[in-house]
């Protein structure tokens, strides 16, 4: 690997605010059909944030104290009465093991499928405008740049040079 190519940073910056904007969740949302797709494809591309990331992290901690006063690790008094109370931490177990993983995983492998899917329609239709570009540029096909070649070839000829 050349110097060059290790010494050049990734901006990052660039590609979060693309993965995050607004605008393009709006556009995947409307290149799928059907409430089933939007709902995945919206939550797929919602959980898939740092903002989802940071709320997921805050949910597993609600319940860290109770399980660190339990462990011995902390003495009851250490922490406040409402973080070592069971509803609490069994509220977070049930958002965590039944609904994150059993009802959000199966979601996300829908949304994507959708993207998936999406993304393989583009580079189909990308594969054919290139593959028509080529085809137009190419010297011997018909319709490409031999018509334009004859016909400057044939004003060539008739201007006598």
């Amino acid at each position: 690997m050349s110097d060059d190519v290790r010494s050049v940073p990734v901006k990052a910056h660039h590609h979060f605010r693309r993965a995050v904007s607004l605008r393009g969740l709006v556009s995947e949302v409307r290149q799928v059909e059907g409430l089933n797709a939007k709902v995945a494809v919206l939550l797929t591309r919602g959980v898939g944030t740092m903002a989802c990331a940071y709320l997921f992290c805050l949910i597993a901690l609600a319940s860290l104290p109770a399980v660190l006063v339990e462990a011995g690790a902390l003495q009851r008094r250490d922490v406040p009465t409402f973080l070592t109370r069971p509803g609490l931490v069994l509220v977070v177990a049930w958002v965590a093991q039944t609904f994150i993983q059993l009802v959000l995983l199966s979601v996300i492998m829908v949304g994507q499928s959708v993207q998936s899917a999406a993304s393989d329609a583009r580079s189909e239709s990308t594969f054919k405008d290139t593959e028509t570009i080529l085809d137009r540029l190419d010297v011997h096909s018909q319709g490409g740049l031999k018509a334009i070649l004859d016909r400057i070839d044939a004003l060539e000829a008739a201007l006598g040079k």
